[in-house]
């Protein structure tokens, strides 16, 4: 078989990443083979590649056409589009995927809206799952002017909760109200804000002080997801404020551990839907072609866009 091109994280590398020749993947009986079309960036994966001291491919998350349908007649057919995610290897021109990591693509979906939502997407969707019925119930979002934070918004409204996002700056508050929210908190110090909780469910992407805060405004029984730790990974916070709250939760969350569950094809299949109806909408602040990984990368570490980075890998039908 013919090589591929894909990209590899190389610390030997001026710009880091870099894209050069692999071997073509050669899938398994359950993975279909798919022409990638277009590729979407996430924090953690990104600064784990510009960090390494080691030569690997990394990517998690994509979009495109089934060139082969898996032989044990699981998953998409030949010609179908589909969005999926891998564990990592995902930023190539060809990928192998198991099929319960793969979902069809409505035809109003596109592949750089479809991009958006393997991890950031599915991580948002699962993590509001963890407060359970969210109808009139309070949640708060942190870090809610990034991927996982708009597709938490968004999805988090359409359930009925009231939603308060949490931001670092004023100027983005008007950011997350168009997005959905109700209100916005500014700043680490999450006590200071008029009508500060109690919140049913916390979704927390920042660690540091605001995850301390956080703890200390849970409703009775609530649960707090923590994500990342975008602000500092060391947490101090009030155990007297906290116990005796009565039945709180602080849920350690990894998407990759959450697919005994449900699938990632059953996710990625909901919120595709979702997308054709109207009712969720990825926000891709930059789009560019693959060529351009190195610079987009070094964008998304230093925070120049909200929201999503997709790159096109391919034109594909």
């Amino acid at each position: 078989m013919s090589p591929i091109k894909a990209v590899f994280a190389d610390p030997n590398s001026p710009a880091r990443l870099a894209i050069r020749e692999a071997t073509a993947p050669t899938p398994a009986p359950g993975e279909a083979l798919v022409r990638v079309a277009a590729i979407s960036l996430n924090r953690g994966e990104t600064r784990r590649a510009l960090e390494t001291d080691v030569v690997w491919r990394p990517g998690w998350d994509f979009a495109g056409v089934v060139e082969q349908a898996a032989a044990d007649g699981s998953g998409p057919q030949a010609g179908a589009r589909v969005v999926g995610l891998l564990r990592t290897g995902a930023w190539a021109e060809q990928v192998a995927v198991p099929t319960n990591a793969l979902a069809a693509l409505p035809e109003a979906v596109s592949f750089a809206q479809a991009a958006t939502l393997p991890v950031a997407g599915l991580t948002a969707l699962y993590a509001l799952q963890k407060g359970g019925s969210l109808l009139n119930r309070a949640v708060l979002i942190t870090g809610a002017t990034g991927g996982v934070g708009d597709f938490a918004i968004q999805l988090a409204r359409l359930s009925g909760a009231r939603v308060v996002a949490h931001v670092r700056r004023a100027e983005q508050v008007a950011e997350v109200k168009k997005m959905g929210a109700d209100e916005a908190v500014v700043g680490d110090d999450l006590s200071m804000a008029p009508n500060a909780g109690p919140y049913d469910l916390i979704v927390d992407s920042v660690g540091g002080k605001t995850l301390g805060a956080a703890l200390a405004q849970l409703a009775k029984g609530g649960v707090c997801v923590s994500l990342g730790v975008s602000a500092g990974a060391e947490v101090t916070f009030d155990a007297r404020s906290f116990f005796p709250i009565g039945r709180t939760t602080l849920y350690g969350f990894i998407l990759f551990e959450e697919f005994g569950n449900e699938s990632a094809a059953v996710g990625l299949g909901r919120l595709a839907a979702l997308i054709a109806a109207g009712t969720l909408q990825p926000r891709i602040s930059l789009e560019a072609p693959w060529t351009q990984i190195a610079d987009v990368a070094q964008q998304l570490l230093h925070r120049r866009f909200p929201g999503k980075a997709v790159l096109h890998v391919s034109a594909v039908a």
